[in-house]
């Protein structure tokens, strides 16, 4: 008679079947859901039919995969302007969910999901889940935010799906997470890293070693971080940490996900098609190829999603994995093309700035890049926290560490920062996705 464990084992084999399938099954599948998706998005979507005709093509036309680049782009500018229900391709009475975007600037990305769109997510993060190594019987405290935002409903449904203990805490009420994390025996947590941090923080301030907790995984996304913050994470606390990606406009979280290897987030290719492209011409490149993230939907209903340009910059990674499965792998998203800003005529990825920091001893992963203008020139000023025993240290250590930092900054960036160290908690927590940037160059005076 089989264990318990076997069973979970059994179980979880069969739900990440998928990605184990052999290669050419898979791009069989996808190829017969791409057709599939696309002919639903001519017929229902007034945009994307109308795109297609001014291309003169046709679904039928889609012979191969690779004919997946004769089709147009889809970019967010298109969900805002079709605000909110213009891409559906189902009637609202076989929608059982909208979910939106926060909306910083203008209106807000409207998203919509059939029933079986919904069972499809769940899917995706319930084999997320799996190859984070969880099965039914792991207790996941859940500390992204529910509501209009995909974070927190994806990864509870996910989680429930999975067979787990899910606990909703969303976010915010430090306190309150703290005792449950310490009183419920999680075993699993999920929430953006920079709240983890925070957590961590908080919990060693109430005289807490996050490191006697229970806990052995970590699910963190819903923004950049590096690698460098990885093993910060991970040499506070007995967990594992592993990078989820997603994005609402695709389906929430759940696109992709780092294995126990942590060698690049595996993407559910049967329901999600990738590609990487140039930013700049918009010509596919190869495996391999650093590039533009494409996603289009393979078995997404109410909201087709063709070709979408996520903004986001990683690359392919077509060779196997050593966990086994098929499907392929991205590497980290380390930075967004919109992200970038420019300084001094230099372009500029807030991910430099972190690993660059995080790479001296004495420094926290909270930090805040400051850009001003005076007399017509750019300035950088980078506020980074130490620990409590180098703030202490004598002015002299201190001074050296400022200059290292500064040079180190240089060589990444080939311009010249300002650095100001600060004591820890000086810069201000965030409870969701974390703020880096502040650009005062055209504030008013």
């Amino acid at each position: 008679m089989k264990n318990a464990l076997d069973e979970d084992a059994v179980r979880n084999n069969s739900a990440s079947a998928m990605d184990f399938l052999p290669v050419p099954q898979l791009r069989a599948l996808q190829l017969g859901r791409l057709r599939g998706i696309v002919e639903r998005a001519y017929e229902r979507v007034p945009l994307f039919r109308k795109r297609l005709d001014e291309a003169r093509l046709k679904p039928g036309d889609l012979d191969s995969l690779g004919a997946i680049s004769r089709l147009p782009f889809t970019v967010k500018a298109d969900l805002r302007d079709t605000y909110p229900f213009g891409l559906f391709a189902s009637p609202m009475k076989d929608i059982v969910r909208l979910h939106a975007s926060s909306g910083t600037t203008g209106k807000p990305i409207v998203v919509a999901y059939t029933r079986e769109d919904i069972g499809v997510w769940s899917n995706v993060m319930m084999r997320s889940l799996i190859s984070c190594g969880l099965h039914q019987g792991d207790i996941i405290h859940n500390a992204y935010g529910y509501g209009l935002f995909t974070g927190g409903l994806g990864m509870h449904y996910g989680a429930e799906a999975l067979g787990a203990t899910v606990i909703p805490v969303s976010g915010g009420n430090t306190e309150r997470q703290i005792m449950i994390l310490k009183d419920f025996g999680v075993t699993a947590i999920s929430c953006t890293p920079s709240y983890f941090l925070h957590l961590v923080e908080r919990a060693s301030e109430l005289g807490l070693d996050m490191k006697k907790l229970p806990l052995r995984a970590g699910v963190f996304g819903a923004e950049p971080w590096t690698e460098e913050m990885r093993r910060h994470i991970e040499a506070c606390t007995s967990l594992k940490a592993y990078d989820i990606y997603g994005l609402s406009e695709i389906v929430g979280p759940g696109v992709a996900i780092e294995c126990c290897c942590q060698d690049g987030l595996h993407i559910f290719e049967d329901a999600f098609y990738p590609e990487i492209i140039d930013p700049e011409t918009g010509e596919v490149l190869p495996d391999g190829a650093e590039g533009e993230l494409v996603l289009t939907t393979l078995c997404k209903n109410a909201m087709p999603m063709i070709r979408y340009r996520t903004r986001d910059i990683t690359s392919l990674i077509a060779e196997p994995c050593g966990c086994g499965r098929t499907i392929r792998r991205m590497r980290r998203i380390s930075r967004r093309s919109d992200d970038m800003f420019i300084i001094r005529g230099v372009n500029v990825f807030p991910s430099q700035i972190e690993t660059a920091l995080l790479s001296a001893r004495g420094t926290l992963p909270h930090y805040l890049i400051v850009l001003t203008r005076e007399k017509g020139l750019d300035n950088m000023e980078i506020q980074v926290e130490v620990t409590p025993e180098v703030f202490g240290d004598t002015i002299g250590a201190l001074e050296k560490l400022k200059k290292h930092l500064m040079a180190s900054l240089e060589r990444v960036l080939n311009i010249r920062a300002d650095v100001r160290l600060v004591a820890p908690r000086t810069i201000k927590r965030s409870e969701g996705k974390v703020k880096r940037l502040v650009d005062l160059r055209n504030a008013s005076k």
